[in-house]
């Protein structure tokens, strides 16, 4: 049995929290690096541009990608072989809180009903699973609302089968318009129960950008809904293109007979997200 001191798991999140708001992962800057390539709008490929030379800016400077720097979302994957001396939630959350005073993020996390808000950026939102190993992977997946917002999930029959998947994906992006700040990656949750399709849609967006679904018919499904999405023309940030998503993550889980439920978690360019094995 190995021991990890909470105290380490409040410093690898505090770390996350503040490099996740100032350096885009490799995959995510490659897309943007390889939508502007192709892109067939001077308009938007000027955009995208822009965007890339913000992210360079942010990085360099030291400074935020986007002023809207989320609600966080915590991945943990924690080895059955492994003894937390301390509380694992409490330190996910300080490590939250003292990422985001001491990287000086702003704070957007607030109450419901009040809409007070709470000071610190927390509570954030923790999945915790048990893994093999002696090992705690960290997964940190900070969600602007412009794009969480546009988000959404539906229950359909099993008879609207796989083109009635697609048709709602598709829809729900189209009807997002410049809202999500695309070019956007889209995560998609099909099966399993109302709150499990949410939750692996969301994970879906922490695959490296474009990497495909290992089942072959689940790949086939992304790059449909992929090209419809593009064939709309809305582009980036709303001004015309072929650049409207950089990519379609699509998980599944097994379901009830009687049910096809169906989520969509949408994520904007600055495309945050970081990770750290303990």
């Amino acid at each position: 049995m190995r021991e990890i001191d909470s105290d380490v798991i409040v410093q690898a999140v505090k770390e996350l929290a503040i490099t996740a708001a100032h350096d885009l992962e490799p995959d995510i800057l490659e897309a943007l690096l390889a939508a502007r390539d192709r892109e067939i709008s001077p308009l938007s490929k000027n955009v995208l541009e822009l965007l890339i030379s913000n992210a360079d800016i942010a990085s360099r400077e030291r400074i935020p990608v986007c002023q809207d720097t989320g609600i966080c979302a915590v991945f943990v994957s924690l080895g059955r072989e492994v003894l937390v001396t301390g509380n694992l939630e409490e330190a996910v959350q300080e490590g939250v809180r003292c990422g985001y005073e001491e990287g000086v993020l702003r704070k957007s996390v607030c109450d419901p009903v009040t809409r007070k808000n709470t000071g610190t950026n927390t509570p954030a939102v923790v999945h915790l699973e048990l893994v093999d190993g002696e090992q705690i992977l960290l997964r940190f997946l900070p969600k602007g609302c412009g794009s969480e917002n546009m988000s959404s999930l539906v229950m359909l029959p099993p008879s609207s089968g796989l083109d009635g998947v697609v048709d709602y994906v598709v829809e729900r992006v189209h009807g997002a318009g410049s809202n999500p700040c695309p070019p956007m990656v889209v995560g998609v949750g099909v099966g399993g129960t109302f709150e499990k399709a949410a939750i692996i849609a969301k994970k879906a967006l922490l695959r490296p950008v474009g990497e495909k679904n290992p089942r072959s018919e689940v790949a086939a499904l992304e790059e449909k809904i992929l090209a419809r999405i593009n064939e709309n023309g809305q582009g980036v940030q709303g001004f015309g293109g072929n650049n409207t998503a950089l990519a379609v993550h699509l998980d599944t889980f097994p379901t009830h007979i009687a049910s096809l439920p169906v989520a969509v978690n949408i994520q904007c360019h600055a495309h945050r997200h970081k990770e750290v094995t303990l």
